[in-house]
């Protein structure tokens, strides 16, 4: 909304130029993302409560610390959605359809989180939605992604890390591959959503990094100066993942240890749905498997416990996902969560490392 303002106002008003940069929008959209969830999420936990008494259903084979978590509300994500949505619409260049393209799936993502909640609260369920069907929705929103930018003459390469020249045509296969990063994307950042605080973490470092590739893809002097690929209206997701980091800061400061309020399917379908998306259009999939690098090892250690039991009924860690395999070695929730921020900025860090090394 404000870009338009410089578009048709900007030769009278000269002062509202500053609306053309990307940097300047950002900045906005991360102070009102930040101010909208300090200040709305202490209403909705109280809303929540006042709803539902009994908070999240605690699963039964989890560890027994935490016993103690039994009523905390859930569904925080809500606010994060509700702030991300507002500082896109009112900042970013909505003639960019990659815009539109990455809210349908955050928004998409998160109806399906938000049914899963639904179901998990009002019928005390901690299997919430169907796996299946959960499987489907996912599937046919990221389908839709790919067919999407297949029909705008999307690049269809796949680039490799560590290689200036290396780009692997995928042709049709485009569109599943699209599938995968987004729904693997989503259901990674799910899984990871255990321990008071722990998936916020990785989640701001990985939007952080992408913030600044989608800048520097959306950007044809430093695109070609790191030798990588030129996205034309990338930089606009800078927009979207300041918003997300900044609302990610805010909602730590009441889901950091011990929680006021759990940040549910909601939210964690919907950030990892964004940030697989994203990853696509910035042409940079391989490097969120590297910034978002806690998130694929716990989906992999989920992966390979229950494949590994089926096989020999004998289990790989103690208890899957792997943040809870440290738990029960007898790391204090706390440390867990603050060890695997610290990986997952180190990773952050190695991610964009390699934007020059090539």
């Amino acid at each position: 909304m404000f870009y338009y303002l410089w578009y048709y106002l900007g030769a009278d008003y000269t002062w509202l130029n500053i609306f053309r940069y990307i940097t300047f929008r950002s900045f906005l959209a991360f102070s009102l993302s930040f101010l909208v969830v300090i200040f709305l999420q202490p209403i909705f936990i109280r809303i929540i409560q006042g709803m539902f008494k009994s908070g999240q259903p605690i699963r039964d084979d989890g560890p027994e610390s935490h016993a103690v978590k039994v009523g905390t509300p859930t569904m925080g994500g809500i606010v994060i959605i509700f702030s991300v949505l507002v500082s896109t619409l009112l900042f970013a260049n909505l003639d960019v359809y990659y815009v539109w393209l990455v809210l349908m799936v955050f928004l998409g993502m998160a109806g399906l989180g938000f049914a899963d909640d639904w179901l998990k609260i009002k019928y005390k369920n901690p299997k919430g939605v169907s796996g299946k069907i959960k499987l489907l929705t996912q599937a046919s929103i990221s389908l839709l992604v790919g067919l999407i930018l297949l029909q705008q003459a999307f690049p269809t390469f796949l680039n490799v890390p560590f290689f200036k020249h290396l780009a692997i045509p995928l042709g049709l296969f485009f569109v599943i591959f699209t599938l995968i990063v987004i729904v693997g994307s989503s259901n990674a950042v799910n899984l990871t959503d255990g321990l008071d605080g722990l998936v916020i973490g990785p989640v701001i470092t990985t939007a952080l990094a992408f913030g600044i590739i989608a800048y520097l893809v959306g950007n044809v002097e430093w695109s070609k100066y790191l030798n990588i690929t030129y996205v034309s209206g990338a930089g606009e997701l800078c927009i979207i993942l300041s918003a997300v980091l900044a609302s990610g800061l805010a909602f730590l400061w009441y889901n950091s240890y011990p929680a006021q309020v759990f940040m549910g399917d909601v939210g964690a379908l919907a950030l990892g749905g964004l940030l697989g998306t994203i990853a696509v259009i910035v042409k940079q999939e391989f490097l969120l498997a590297i910034a978002g690098g806690i998130f694929v090892v716990e989906a992999v250690s989920v992966i390979m416990q229950r494949y590994y039991y089926k096989l020999t009924k004998k289990r790989i860690f103690r208890m899957a996902p792997i943040h809870h395999h440290f738990e029960l070695l007898g790391w204090p929730e706390p440390k867990v969560i603050v060890r695997f921020w610290i990986v997952s900025l180190m990773l952050a860090i190695m991610a964009l490392a390699t934007l020059k090394l090539r």
